[in-house]
């Protein structure tokens, strides 16, 4: 019987923003296709490094990192660029949207870099834009803000939109950092709802927050900066 590889697996990380004191520190650490994980820690913890560590827009300084069976310690910045667009949702916890774009074309930047992508959303909903427009639905954005500037909106309807963009063209990862920290109680059910019937579409899904509220919405939990020593532990 053949094993399925995980979606992520790492060993013997190690990555320091100063060279004296490393930030992580991980042995060794695995999520299965499909799994959806929740990792959740103080500010400070290194929540934000791992994730960007995963899609590859930061490198360790020691270690292998290999996401969906591409070991991505081994591919130059531009390789894993083409990676990251091609099979990795990311909600950043700043957003980064693009401020003179539209709501629409900020959603469908992923389709516009990536065939893949375009392919699947197509796929979806029949067109690239019909996909984002469902999507920018489902989290609560409706047509009269589509033609809105990135920078004419508020932090929630933001955060939204990055969400949108991060799940369009259904991605094999969907990496989430902080994504309900600007939604009230009622858009960050109704978001949850949303990433797990994205994820149900076969992704995996990596979630971080510092609020452990949100634990119950996932098949495993993690506390940084702990994760060397639970790694292994049955959900």
């Amino acid at each position: 019987m053949t094993t399925r590889s995980p979606a992520i697996a790492i060993e013997d990380l190690v990555f320091r923003w100063h060279p004296d004191q490393p930030c992580l520190d991980i042995a060794r650490f695995d999520v299965a296709v499909g799994e959806r994980l929740f990792l959740h820690g103080p500010s400070g913890c290194g929540k934000s490094t791992l994730l960007a560590l995963l899609a590859g827009v930061l490198v360790p300084q020691r270690g292998r990192i290999t996401v969906l069976g591409q070991p991505l310690t081994a591919l130059s910045a531009s390789a894993r660029d083409r990676f990251r667009v091609d099979h990795i949702g990311f909600i950043f916890q700043q957003f980064n949207l693009l401020p003179y774009l539209s709501v629409l074309d900020n959603t469908l930047l992923p389709c516009r870099f990536s065939q893949r992508r375009r392919t699947r959303a197509s796929a979806d909903s029949g067109s690239a834009p019909d996909e984002a427009r469902r999507l920018l639905n489902r989290v609560g954005l409706g047509a009269d803000v589509l033609t809105r500037p990135a920078a004419l909106l508020s932090v929630g309807q933001q955060q939204r939109v990055a969400a949108a963009r991060a799940l369009i063209g259904t991605p094999d990862l969907i990496i989430a950092d902080e994504p309900t920290s600007s939604l009230d109680a009622a858009r960050q059910q109704d978001f949850l709802a949303l990433l797990q019937d994205c994820a149900a579409a076969s992704s995996t899904l990596v979630v971080v927050s510092h609020d452990a509220r949100l634990a119950p919405h996932f098949s495993r939990t993690l506390a940084l900066p702990l994760v060397n020593q639970v790694a292994g532990a049955t959900p």
